[in-house]
């Protein structure tokens, strides 16, 4: 059961997911989570730095989109002047707004690639949804209430998932 909350891959930063990279790995696709994968999760704009990276994978043929469990103005207010397709109040780790963001992308899902900070929402869904997953560190120290919870769980699952020697966390920091 622990397996379905170990990415495929860990790293410090969505930086690190460069196109070249995922055009390597046959990716075409990206599902990114957005509060504290993409910006912190009380920033209500892009960053310039993350509207450098949109623009690389659009160029790069790229597609990406936003699925957050977030609400609608929120997750509109910051995807829209990018210009990037989003869901919102997508009830990760449910699997509808993944294959959602799938087809819409009009990819195979073997080409496509989840990106977020949460085991709970984005890597549980991901790899229950039969994507390639990768766990980025959280941008920001603090969370919203909800992910307060998760975070406790999560720590829990690390240490289990360290302690079965899957994992090394160490590599992401």
């Amino acid at each position: 059961m622990y397996r379905l909350f170990l990415p495929n891959e860990y790293v410090k930063d969505i930086f690190r997911m460069t196109p070249e990279k995922l055009k390597n790995k046959g990716i075409r696709g990206v599902i990114t989570d957005l509060d504290n994968t993409l910006v912190e999760w009380d920033r209500p704009e892009a960053t310039a730095e993350i509207i450098e990276w949109m623009r690389d994978m659009r160029e790069a043929g790229i597609h990406v989109t936003i699925v957050s469990n977030n609400n609608e103005e929120r997750v509109k207010a910051f995807s829209e002047p990018l210009g990037i397709p989003f869901i919102h109040r997508a009830r990760k780790p449910m699997g509808k707004a993944f294959r959602q963001a799938v087809r819409q992308m009009g990819i195979p899902k073997e080409q496509v690639v989840v990106i977020g900070d949460q085991l709970l929402t984005d890597i549980f869904g991901g790899n229950r949804s039969g994507l390639h997953t990768v766990l980025v560190v959280p941008v920001a120290s603090s969370d919203g209430l909800a992910t307060r919870f998760n975070r406790k769980v999560e720590r829990m699952i690390m240490r289990k998932l360290e302690r079965q020697g899957l994992i090394d966390w160490e590599e992401v920091k």
